[in-house]
């Protein structure tokens, strides 16, 4: 999709320096506007009857009405992409979870000035949510621009394999990346899930810290069990493991099993943890053993790493575009002919069932 106008994006925070600090980072691209400000609900709500932004940026902890209640009234009353920024999602997985059942698109830390290198970090991660935020559409609650460094390929991470390599036949695994309207696109796929299913690795891009309190939510209520990785850990039938915000996750064979290897890492597709790593790694470790899920998200993080799991004679699916909060990294995957076919998102556990039903792949040559 393209823009002839630029983002309009409204900030509600109390704090007039990090309303400052935001404005001045969101209008470094030229792509991004920041119609206006407000320090509470109230005013925000004024400014919306004036005019309704693309995207709204809300802080949690405000005066007169605290943004949780706002983010509720606004998703009832007139939706519209809302990327929650706010220390507060950074403490406790109760908070995180409530904004995101909400309706919020994507929720992120404040950006802190201590360094200039998590400023620069942050900083390209609010733009590139404020981008993807104006592209969603919002699910409806559960009852001059600073030079961007070169975007990184799996390489950086993983070499890329052998020609001819083959790879033998072995337990099931199934691959999930997803990005905005992942966290609960996930949800939805992983509480469909029964007990008795492969053992599943996923990548959501999420910063460090929000992936351990993502992972005990989802356990809380999936009938399987869902933890943040750590390295080593086994690959089980039964069990999600999280890549952790910040680091990489790679897939690793050990006998006819899998156990993941944890990594620090730069940027792979702009992203850590990425899914082209996961993606590429699956290939090599996994084969035709491997189901690859490539689901909602902005940007192509995970395209190539699906096409070299096709090529490896895994099974691969686009989430479709229907059921997408941002038909970004699918339609990448489509387009590239990595996505054997799409699924909409409530046949997403479904396909997982059906692929590990099916029998075992022969062993045939790497990617």
């Amino acid at each position: 999709m393209t823009r002839d106008a630029p983002i309009r994006v409204l900030i509600v925070d109390d704090s007039a320096s990090v309303r400052q600090t935001l404005t001045g980072i969101l209008e470094e691209a030229p792509d991004i506007a920041v119609v206006g400000t407000a320090a509470d609900p109230f005013a925000a709500a004024r400014r919306i009857r004036d005019e309704v932004p693309d995207v709204l940026i809300l802080d949690l902890e405000m005066p007169r009405m605290d943004g949780l209640t706002f983010l509720r009234k606004i998703m009832a009353q007139r939706p519209i992409p809302v990327i929650v920024c706010s220390t507060l999602t950074e403490r406790g997985s109760r908070t995180l979870f409530e904004v995101l059942e909400a309706g919020a698109v994507d929720v992120l830390p404040k950006p802190r000035v201590d360094t200039r290198e998590f400023l620069v970090e942050s900083s390209e991660r609010l733009r590139d949510a404020v981008r993807a935020a104006a592209r969603a559409r919002p699910r409806p609650a559960r009852s001059a621009m600073r030079p961007v460094e070169a975007k990184l390929s799996a390489d950086a991470v993983l070499p890329p394999p052998l020609p001819g390599r083959t790879v033998a036949a072995s337990d099931r695994v199934v691959c999930l990346g997803a990005s905005t309207g992942g966290t609960e696109a996930l949800r939805d796929v992983l509480e469909a899930l029964p007990a008795a299913c492969p053992g599943i690795v996923i990548v959501q891009h999420m910063p460090a810290h929000f992936t351990a309190a993502f992972a005990r939510r989802l356990d809380g209520l999936c009938a399987i069990a869902v933890k943040e990785a750590e390295d080593g850990d086994a690959v089980l039938p039964g069990r999600a493991l999280v890549a952790p915000g910040g680091r990489h996750m790679l897939l690793q064979r050990s006998g006819g099993h899998y156990t993941v290897s944890i990594r620090n890492g730069p940027l792979v597709s702009r992203h850590c943890p990425s899914v082209d790593v996961l993606f590429r790694s699956a290939a090599q470790a996994a084969g035709g053993n491997a189901l690859g899920i490539l689901m909602t998200g902005m940007g192509d993080d995970g395209a190539n790493g699906l096409l070299e799991m096709r090529r490896a004679g895994a099974h691969t699916i686009a989430q479709d575009e229907e059921s997408c909060v941002v038909f970004g990294m699918p339609k990448e995957a489509i387009g590239r002919g990595a996505a054997v076919r799409t699924a909409p998102l409530d046949r997403l556990a479904a396909e997982i069932m059906r692929f590990s039903a099916q029998s075992r792949p022969a062993s045939r040559p790497g990617a």
